[in-house]
């Protein structure tokens, strides 16, 4: 896949993702590429630095420190969930809208459900959310 910077003739930037080169070339000469903000058909490619694979990403400001101190808080989330929550284990997503309908004592619960599941809950509004992953053991740290 390659990634071009777009640009119609009323200057509305976008990008666009291309199996190839020349893939953009024959969809540019079939005039089937269109600006997604004014539908004009006339649309080039832009001047736009290579991709150049690097190290990690890191956000503006973030440091070994901070990420250390969100691991842990993360940690410290999660063993409190496991310590005082139930785990329903795959029963989840029935449990959890059981919950939301009172058909079920109200408490907090936690287990495994899949993403379907979990889409489905969202879309009824039933408050649910990931929980964080496991720290590393220290044996799995360099």
């Amino acid at each position: 896949m390659i990634r071009y910077a777009l640009a119609c003739e009323h200057g509305h930037a976008f990008e666009g993702w291309f199996g190839s080169s020349d893939d953009f070339d024959v969809q540019q000469a079939q005039n089937l590429l269109e600006c997604p903000l004014c539908a004009s058909r006339a649309v080039s490619k832009q001047i736009m630095a290579p991709a150049v694979a690097g190290t990690k990403k890191t956000l503006p400001g973030e440091t070994p420190a901070k990420t250390q101190m969100m691991m842990e808080a993360l940690g410290r989330l999660r063993a409190h969930v496991e310590e005082t929550f139930d785990d329903v284990g795959d029963a989840f997503a029935s449990e959890a809208r059981a919950i939301h309908e009172g058909r079920s004592e109200a408490r907090g619960i936690y287990g495994q459900a899949s993403p379907t599941e979990v889409r489905a809950l969202m879309e009824d509004g039933v408050p649910v959310a990931p929980l964080p992953p496991r720290p590393p053991a220290k044996s799995e740290l360099n």
